[in-house]
């Protein structure tokens, strides 16, 4: 009987052993290299199995792979570069070819005869995989994940989904992305079926449903959103999907129920972090619109108010903290490290409750960032490219509700000069990832601050509200 197939890209498919097979020659062409257990290797790659690959062959070595962006340009590839200090890297994008000397994952890499080996047993308490992750100030920091607390994440999810070998899931989320690097060796390692796309586009991921049978659908928001608003959608045979997995954002209801009442699908919200990857989740039968669900197993979560720090009753408000041994062994930079948790707990600067049955509720967040399509964007780090452009004396950026991405970004600038908004969001554009660019710039006379020179964020957000029902 021939192998299953693991992996499928484009016409192409991979059986475990094949993929196995290819990872032992990448790991011994990074060995030849001069990778070695406890070294970092920095990937920035397109969607594409030989990303799959490469994380494998690291991983085979012992080292941690540190995951880039591919839509991040110089700077933010270079800070990037600042913090976790890879000694090696391999990747597709030019970005990081510039930078340091890349295995290409186009290179042919020749299988040695006996094929490479053998490989260090792994240590568990060993960094096996760096992700960004973004602060409420400055830059973003890396998040890293020794092997036992992203195997432990792995697991979590596997139960979560209730995924075995007769699952077919797609990807289409950047793989350098928690959710996509999770999803992708959850797949692997339960048996699943997986197809990977180069790209997001609807039509595909709706063909493919049909075609290869998927069974488990993920959707952040703007997935939904394109869901829920498509001409077609009943013409496509989506009798096969178990459910679909909404997360990164709080669900919409109405877009939600919008999408089951015309495919008769229906959703599970779950809720992680970077830092812990799987947080809660709702049951896959039985599924809750106004919850991201219950711990799972292994998590242990409570809410401690935002004045005082203590732990609250159920069903008050504060901020979720929680614990498992998921989570994350810290940042870099290290000094960030420490604020993230409180006596052990990490912190997540979202606030919201969990009441007596343990259901999870998320309202909003004590943390400034904004969500875009699932990605974080710090303020600080649109504000610093605003405040390098000549005709901007002030600067605050924040998010406001928006159906399509979940957040969008706004900037507020007090000028000192003449300066069109195009030109300060084209600005941004060029320098940070696609994502981070503000959808609107708004002139103001000033910025509203504390005497502690705290941009008074919540201010700026209830004027745009007010202009905006105009």
């Amino acid at each position: 009987m021939s192998e299953r197939t693991a992996l499928a890209f484009e016409g192409r498919e991979y059986t475990l052993s094949r993929l196995g097979s290819m990872a032992d020659a990448m790991a011994g062409a990074l060995a030849r290299r001069g990778v070695r257990p406890g070294d970092r290797v920095a990937l920035m790659s397109s969607n594409r199995p030989e990303f799959v690959v490469a994380v494998q062959a690291v991983w085979r070595l012992g080292a941690a792979v540190v995951l880039f962006s591919p839509a991040w340009k110089r700077a933010e590839a270079e800070h990037a570069m600042a913090i976790t200090r890879p000694s090696h890297a391999v990747g597709d994008h030019p970005v990081l070819a510039e930078l340091m000397p890349m295995l290409h994952l186009d290179e042919p890499v020749e299988p040695t005869g006996s094929g490479h080996g053998p490989f260090p047993e792994p240590d568990p308490r060993a960094d096996a995989l760096l992700v960004f992750s973004s602060g409420t100030t400055g830059m973003p920091k890396a998040v890293r994940h020794t092997r036992a607390s992203f195997g432990a994440a792995v697991g979590h999810w596997r139960r979560v989904l209730g995924l075995t070998e007769d699952d077919r899931i797609q990807v289409t989320t950047p793989p350098s992305h928690i959710l996509g690097i999770l999803n992708i060796v959850t797949a692997l390692e339960s048996g699943a079926w997986l197809r990977l796309h180069r790209r997001f586009d609807l039509e595909r991921v709706l063909q493919c449903i049909e075609t290869d049978r998927i069974t488990v659908e993920m959707a952040v928001a703007p997935i939904a959103l394109a869901l829920a608003s498509h001409p077609k959608l009943e013409s496509y045979d989506l009798s096969s999907l178990r459910y679909i997995m909404w997360g990164a954002t709080p669900v919409t209801p109405s877009v939600a129920e919008a999408v089951t009442a015309r495919t008769g699908v229906g959703w599970m919200p779950a809720y992680g972090a970077s830092e812990l990857p799987v947080i809660s989740a709702n049951p896959v039968e039985g599924a809750r619109l106004d919850s991201a669900g219950r711990a799972v197993p292994g998590v242990e979560l409570r809410v401690v108010s935002l004045e005082t720090g203590e732990p609250v009753a159920p069903g008050e408000t504060g901020e979720i903290q929680a614990r498992a041994e998921s989570l994350m062994a810290g940042y870099l930079p290290e000094e960030a490290t420490a604020g993230a948790f409180d006596g052990g707990w990490y912190r997540t600067g979202d606030v919201g409750s969990v009441d007596a049955d343990g259901w999870v509720r998320l309202t909003d967040r004590s943390k400034e960032m904004i969500k875009v399509r699932g990605f974080q964007v710090a303020p600080a780090e649109v504000e610093a490219v605003l405040h390098g452009h000549p005709a901007v004396a002030d600067c605050a950026v924040y998010g406001v509700p928006d159906a399509a991405n979940g957040e969008a970004i706004v900037a507020a600038v007090a000028p000192e000069g003449p300066v069109e908004p195009a030109e300060l969001i084209a600005l941004v554009g060029e320098r940070l990832a696609s994502y981070k660019r503000p959808s609107e710039v708004v002139l103001v006379a000033e910025i509203p601050r504390l005497p502690s020179g705290k941009v008074l964020r919540r201010v700026l957000k209830e004027r745009h509200g007010r202009t905006s029902d105009h």
